[in-house]
């Protein structure tokens, strides 16, 4: 029955969304203003600045440092990109760009190569780990940053350049001819055992899901029947690229993320869209706390479909989407626009930088306020805080007397030593450094400086801080004595009490110099405790199920 409403009502009604319409447009307005005054008085202060400071002033850096200030005051990831950092953005949102395709680095005498990539010409000409570079084309590079050397060496595509570099005794030309570099997203791939495939995927630019689903089809056709997918230490990248890759084992028309924001038109469903390559291989997700944002929705998305069992640690817990918004003069600015949701419904959004403490920083979401929410099977998983993994496993404590000799490049020079004294080396998967080759290392060492502090020295040093400012230090002051000495020899048989972890830092850098960044990922697996535990699943089969089932399965 439709009732008819009376006139006074709808009067009433009627004056009722006027006022607040009028409500919402002064609002609008006050907003407007605001902004138009505030940037009336910023451009007045430059140009008072410029006019009256007692020194000349740089207005567009002194701009760039306000605009930078600014947005520190948001969050760590709204960003502004001046014209001549838009190169930079570009590869790292594409990994793409172009020039001779290697990565270089400062190690005190000058800048060297890291690491040259695999197929590009930097590689192909036969440059090596350890080349210092003294010129590119005709300019001296020696004491240049690496910043500064990096630009010298890309260019238009199809350009010619000429490289210096110091060999051993050695200076070598190379001329290599530039061309466009896109990294791996999927640096390596391949089986760990008779059925296992295993694919390391470092990041989300462009192409990430046809390099994960090459990889996939080819490790099926070699006859893998599980799958190890490594997201450790992925910072991230393209949203559609995630959902391309969750698609790869989900069927079509299912949800991977949707994205919330204050403006209507960043609010999206993201579907899988294809036909998926396989939907009943079993799947181990590897993450820790530098796995984020894109890595999230993946291992996210996949957990809540019970599609795959996650192990590591927690991930780093960033559920926000940046958008690039172009600005006058080329600029650009990256923006914090949305939060992204995955299929149970929660946000892993570990920060809340909305609301700060008293002190200016950000605050984490309490462990009382994260929301439970189901997967698929019923399992309960929380908002919040990143992932957290279906078993978490520890990760690995390095000891000083590592940490040291990676920092001092002995390791790397080393290394490289290694390879000029040895033209071949076994497999990857295989190697292994000896007792000889570890014996050689620490006569390497001899007369080297690698002076380190142990957690148990700087606890004595904290101690005898402590006991200085009491009444009876003199007294105890002789036992303390006796606990240093005992530290200091203790110490000095560190490279032998820590061999073990040496010696797999120090073969994962020899094996690097043979076979490059893909090599030293395959010999990283070695003794890999996660690895080990994911091999635990796939050879349980009702460990792996009772892990992905619901209450009471």
């Amino acid at each position: 029955m439709i009732q008819k409403i009376k006139r006074p009502v709808l009067i009433w009604v009627s004056a009722l969304l006027l006022i607040g319409g009028l409500v919402a447009f002064q609002t609008k307005n006050d907003r407007l203003f605001a902004i138009a005054k505030s940037i009336d008085i910023f451009a007045a202060l430059i140009r008072e600045l410029d006019t009256y400071y007692v020194d000349q002033i740089d207005p567009e850096k002194l701009l760039t440092v306000g605009i930078q200030a600014m947005l520190e005051e948001l969050d760590p990831y709204t960003e502004y990109i001046p014209e001549e950092e838009s190169d930079d953005f570009r590869m790292l949102t594409t990994g793409e760009y172009a020039g001779v395709g290697a990565l270089i680095g400062n190690r005190g005498e000058g800048n060297i190569v890291i690491m040259p990539y695999t197929g590009f010409p930097a590689q192909n000409a036969g440059m090596r780990i350890g080349d210092l570079l003294l010129k590119v084309d005709s300019i001296a590079v020696q004491k240049k940053t690496t910043s500064e050397v990096s630009e010298l060496l890309k260019g238009p595509a199809n350009t010619g350049v000429t490289v210096t570099v110091k060999r051993g005794e050695d200076t070598l030309r190379f001329s290599l001819n530039r061309k466009k570099i896109s990294l791996k997203n999927v640096p390596f791939y391949g089986k760990i055992d008779e059925q296992t495939g295993y694919i390391k995927l470092s990041d989300f630019t462009t192409n990430a899901s046809a390099e994960v689903r090459n990889a996939l089809v080819s490790l099926k056709a070699q006859g893998a029947t599980q799958l190890v997918l490594d997201l450790r230490d992925n910072p991230g990248g393209l949203i559609n690229e995630a959902v391309e890759i969750v698609n790869l084992f989900i069927p079509k028309g299912r949800e991977v993320v949707k994205t919330i924001g204050k403006l209507q038109q960043v609010n999206y469903t993201y579907k899988t869209n294809k036909t998926p390559v396989d939907t009943k291989i079993g799947i181990i997700v590897l993450i820790n706390d530098r796995s984020a944002s894109a890595a999230e929705i993946v291992a996210g998305a996949l957990q809540d479909y019970d599609r795959a069992v996650l192990l590591g640690q927690k991930s780093f817990g960033k559920g926000l989407v940046q958008t690039t918004l172009p600005l006058s003069f080329n600029a650009q600015i990256k923006v914090t626009t949305a939060k992204y949701y995955i299929p149970s419904g929660r946000c892993i959004q570990a920060i809340d930088y909305a609301k700060s403490r008293e002190d200016g920083s950000a605050r984490t979401v309490p462990d009382s306020l994260r929301k439970a929410f189901k997967t698929a099977n019923g399992r309960i998983v929380l908002d919040g805080a990143g992932i957290e993994p279906d078993e978490k496993v520890t990760e690995k404590s390095y000891a000083p007397i590592s940490y040291t000799l990676v920092a001092g490049n002995h390791v790397f020079d080393y290394a490289t030593t290694y390879f000029y004294q040895h033209p071949t080396l076994a497999s990857p998967s295989t190697f292994q450094v000896t007792e000889e080759v570890y014996a050689d290392f620490k006569k390497f060492l001899v007369g080297k400086e690698y002076d380190y502090t142990t957690y148990t020295e700087k606890s004595v040093q904290d101690m005898e801080k402590y006991l200085a400012k009491e009444s009876y230090f003199g007294e105890v002051k002789v036992q303390l004595e006796q606990i240093k000495s005992k530290v200091n020899h203790s110490k000095e048989n560190d490279l032998d009490t820590h061999q073990k972890e040496i010696k797999k830092i120090l073969g994962e850098e020899i094996v690097s110099r043979y076979y490059f960044q893909e090599g030293m990922i395959e010999a990283s697996l070695q003794g890999d405790p996660v690895i080990q535990l994911a091999k635990e699943y796939f050879a349980t089969p009702a460990k792996m199920a009772k892990a992905l089932s619901g209450p009471g399965k």
